[in-house]
């Protein structure tokens, strides 16, 4: 199915607030945390015992997961680039340096208060200064203040000198400094300015029309003129052999100001997409649903022998963030059970409930052990019971992509323990430091732990009769897969045909496209590639639509909501909203709020 083209059919299966209102929340234990932004700060510690790479592709997971406690929220607290105009003499930002710390790393300490995007900022500067970050600790305290430890090395992976701390600090901090609008030039740029500005208070937001479209178009010759501006500046740097801080500095406007320009790009690229295809009529939408996903699957032509996205009217929570593993979470949720029953949730999704190397879960080890970090096998089983007596159905994730091993063989972690005594076979060949005599699969390889061969039927075969297991002895009622960009989407569709879950969704992340740091207008490539999983399943799972997400975390954040509406004219995420005559009216819902 393409999603690109208005007159296909579309697939049932992606999650979206606008569709079947599937929302992922963290739920404390004192309260709801709704914020959303572009990187959601946790503290993140790698487990203890894994190889140098396994640690890093450990804790980009971990960041990715926190990441995730905001997956179809609206809300995003993110400053836009006309209110971030903050300078060097204004940032409160302590940088420290520290070569006694660690043996083989310098220690850089950044405290003060957080900024919008700090983390961004951080991770391109030392990126642009060309050290290496070989770990970091990102802690952010409920007063909103940061104590970011980077530990970081040069390009011949040794300490930082002492002599370089003072250039470094200034250079660091001049550009965490920079903000997302370049500075305006004196002569370029400085008339298309006053344009821009004289049209857009005639004009107000891009809402369609010959006003729109000269704003757009005054807006994108100003970031133009704004951008040569700058190339001719880094020009006259080089004619007169100018310092590398001056460089340095020039080269960062000149991303600003490239972004700004392919921020315009797009504006006016929205503004073309609606004058090519002008709103349609709007007419009243349908009374009834009807029975939910099957109603999506008439429609958009699909069939199915599971569950996709439950009813099609489900309100989903998360019902742990990465800290929850710290308490008796299962103790806490049960207690809490009942207020979010109360809020209108019809599921909770809950962590990984099997024996794990890391405790949060995501490297499973023993499945049949269901005590956790989390809590017992007890407390999980009283918390199941709990949410069925509030009419909350119970998600669980299932990380079956790799599976930790119990013991070595020959050096090499390829040997389970437990109900699942696996031994090397059952591992794909991708990576030689687990020894997998296995396939050889083409799905992306987890370097973390040993990846599952899924193309066998052995493995399939014990995977499926463990999740019947947690479905009906446990007491389970769906899925929420994890990593499936590792594993086949037909083999998902074999366990959830062999389960009967009520429903199931996919982790499928992949990141949206961008140009110049600045995401794109058209993501149609970048659903399409999560509908394509979603087909491979048959239909039987959907998937986050972390495409809506990224789209509406850039539109709120930054009040450009001509994102809104894609090029085909149509409403965000509208082709997985239900049946076509249904469109016109969302449309037309989005329009009124722009």
């Amino acid at each position: 199915m393409n999603v690109a083209n208005p007159g296909t059919p579309a697939t049932p299966g992606l999650i979206s607030e606008t569709s079947t209102r599937l929302v992922s929340k963290t739920w404390h234990s004192t309260h709801r945390c709704s914020r959303l932004c572009c990187l959601t700060k946790a503290q993140v510690r790698p487990a203890t015992g894994l190889p140098r790479q396994a640690v890093r592709q450990h804790q980009h997971k971990a960041r990715r997961r926190s990441f995730q406690a905001g997956v179809i929220l609206a809300a995003a607290a993110t400053a836009s680039p006309e209110a971030s105009s903050s300078n060097l003499s204004m940032l409160p930002l302590k940088i420290d340096f520290d070569n006694k710390g660690d043996p083989s790393v310098t220690l850089v300490t950044i405290s003060g208060p957080d900024q919008a995007d700090l983390l961004m900022q951080l991770t391109g500067a030392f990126n642009s200064l060309q050290l290496i970050v070989v770990a970091a600790e990102i802690i952010t305290t409920p007063e909103g203040r940061v104590k970011d430890l980077f530990k970081v090395t040069d390009q011949q992976h040794q300490k930082i000198p002492e002599d370089d701390w003072a250039s470094l600090r200034k250079q660091l901090l001049t550009l965490i400094s920079a903000t997302s609008r370049s500075s305006k030039p004196q002569i370029f740029g400085a008339a298309p300015a006053v344009e821009a500005k004289q049209i857009r208070q005639s004009a107000g937001q891009l809402q369609g029309g010959a006003s729109a479209l000269e704003t757009a178009a005054a807006e994108m010759q100003q970031a133009a003129s704004s951008l040569v501006a700058i190339e001719r500046r880094i020009g006259e740097l080089s004619e007169q052999g100018a310092e590398s801080t001056a460089f340095t500095e020039a080269e960062v406007k000149r991303a600003e100001a490239a972004a700004l320009l392919e921020r315009r790009m797009a504006a006016m690229q929205a503004v073309m997409a609606a004058r090519r295809n002008p709103p349609a009529q709007a007419v009243e939408p349908q009374a009834a649903r009807g029975p939910g996903a099957d109603l999506r699957f008439q429609a958009g032509g699909a069939t199915s022998s599971g569950p996709a996205a439950g009813t099609g009217l489900e309100l989903i929570l998360q019902g742990f963030n990465w800290e929850s593993c710290k308490g008796d979470w299962y103790k806490t949720l049960k207690e809490q059970m009942p207020g979010i029953a109360d809020a209108g949730f019809t599921a909770v999704w809950l962590p990984p409930p099997s024996d794990a190397v890391s405790a949060q879960g995501y490297l499973p080890r023993d499945y049949y052990n269901i005590n956790s970090k989390y809590g017992t096998e007890a407390e999980l089983r009283e918390l199941l019971a709990v949410m069925h007596e509030n009419g909350v159905k119970a998600i669980a994730d299932i990380v079956i992509n790799h599976r930790c091993a119990h013991f070595q063989e020959d050096g090499k972690w390829n040997k389970f323990g437990g109900r699942l005594a696996w031994d090397k076979s059952y591992i794909c060949n991708n990576n030689p430091s687990f020894g997998g005599t296995g396939s050889h699969k083409p799905q992306e390889d987890y370097v973390a732990a040993p990846n599952l061969d899924h193309s066998q039927e052995r493995v399939r075969k014990d995977i499926t009769a463990w999740m019947k297991w947690l479905r009906n002895n446990v007491g389970f009622d769906g899925w929420r897969f994890d990593f499936v960009k590792g594993y086949a989407g037909e083999a998902v569709r074999e366990y959830i045909n062999g389960t009967v879950p009520l429903m199931a969704f996919g982790e499928y992340w992949d990141t949206c496209e961008y140009t110049d740091g600045v995401l794109n207008y058209n993501q149609d490539a970048h659903r399409q590639r999560t509908v394509n999983w979603c087909d491979k399943t048959g239909g039987t799972s959907a998937a986050f639509d972390f495409t809506t997400k990224g789209i509406l975390q850039e539109a709120m954040g930054r009040g450009e909501y001509w994102r809104l509406v894609d090029g085909q004219g149509r409403p965000l995420a509208s082709w997985a909203c239900g049946p076509p005559e249904l469109l016109p009216s969302l449309r037309t819902m989005i329009q009124d709020q722009l």
